[in-house]
């Protein structure tokens, strides 16, 4: 019996995405489709290469085509394109070239670990395949060159500031731009134009996702990204303790006023593991962030434990991503990217704008 496209197609819709709730053919994830007797061949071709489901996605459409009569082989391969998910916005608010989206990393508070957690968040997604860049937007404090180790001066092409480049990120901070000791005493305008800058006058190359690190509490800074680029979506960082949970829902009412949408909350210093027995210790309280991202709408992005070489990595200017890619913390911050990226997909597709590709 013949093996027909139709039947191929048919049968892989019975393929869903977990995440936007339909199946992978009408989503136009269907790619290259050959059929050489009983060889069936066809590309997946999901929306970023961190999706969580990306190995099940894969063995349940090689499972449905190979139940087809005729079927002899099936060859998937998965690859991914990562979709816009802000638009190209309007007036001021243009679309950053280079960059397909901007993610603001943020906190209700300081001292809940905003910045470590935007630094491998942004390694993390970077592991999992995607071009990733991170600007330093804690203008005031600016740690990320101390937590990737760097030492730089920013160049320029000419035209443009060419973005520093370590462990596979490009990084713009203001840091580059000072002293290690020299304060920053600007106002509310000097800060817009710095942010501006970032922004519009470097040149950012070919990027999936742009992380800001934003300055902890509901200053300045967040207004002034909500007004000058289309970002996809705020990730809130927080502590399971009350005292960070309170900030936090300030945080979260911030960026919806903003009309920035909260596209999740990432729990930090979760729970204490100890190395020799692995119990673990709740130090400050459990659950907190979990109910509080589902009483705030918000979704929960994952928990990521205290853990001395998260610390010590940082310090010394190699993260914990890169320093212990196979620990249990680093897997944590991997499922946290993971579901990051799953968010901004669909982010993406509620956004009826961009027209779907055909099965080719």
């Amino acid at each position: 019996m013949s093996v027909t496209e139709p039947a191929v197609l048919d049968a892989l819709s019975s393929v869903r995405d977990p995440d936007l709730h339909k199946d992978v053919v009408s989503l136009g994830f269907v790619k290259h489709l050959t059929i050489d007797g009983g060889r069936v061949a066809f590309t997946i071709e999901l929306t970023t290469p961190a999706c969580p489901v990306k190995d099940q996605m894969r063995d349940q459409a090689r499972a449905a085509v190979a139940r087809l009569p005729g079927v002899t082989t099936v060859d998937v391969t998965m690859s991914a394109r990562v979709r816009e998910a802000s638009g190209g916005g309007d007036g001021p608010r243009q679309a950053v070239p280079g960059v397909k989206n901007i993610v603001a990393v943020g906190a209700g508070k300081g001292g809940v670990g905003k910045t470590t957690v935007a630094v491998n968040l942004a390694l993390a997604l970077a592991r999992c395949g995607s071009k990733v860049g991170l600007i330093d937007g804690d203008i005031y404090g600016p740690n990320v060159p101390i937590m990737l180790g760097m030492k730089t001066q920013l160049a320029t092409d000419g035209q443009k500031i060419l973005p520093a480049e370590k462990f596979g990120l490009q990084v713009v901070s203001m840091g580059f731009l000072t002293q290690d000791d020299a304060p920053i005493i600007w106002r509310g305008p000097m800060l817009h134009g710095a942010l501006q800058q970032f922004f519009r006058e470097v040149r950012w190359v070919d990027l999936d996702y742009l992380i800001v690190d934003m300055p902890p509490g509901t200053g300045d800074v967040a207004l002034s990204l909500s007004q000058t680029v289309p970002v996809a979506g705020a990730i809130v960082v927080t502590t399971p303790q009350q005292v960070s949970l309170a900030d936090t829902r300030r945080a979260i009412a911030m960026y919806r006023k903003l009309n920035v949408a909260p596209i999740g909350l990432i729990e930090n210093m979760s729970y204490f593991a100890c190395p020799r027995c692995e119990h673990e210790a709740d130090i400050f309280g459990r659950g907190g962030g979990e109910r509080m991202a589902a009483d705030a709408g918000v979704p929960f992005l994952g928990r990521i434990p205290i853990y001395q070489p998260i610390r010590e990595g940082s310090d010394v200017g190699v993260p914990l991503v890169v320093a212990e890619p196979d620990s249990a913390a680093t897997r944590a911050f991997i499922g946290v990217a993971e579901q990051t990226a799953a968010q901004l997909s669909i982010v993406s597709y509620a956004r009826p704008t961009i027209p779907l590709t055909p099965a080719s």
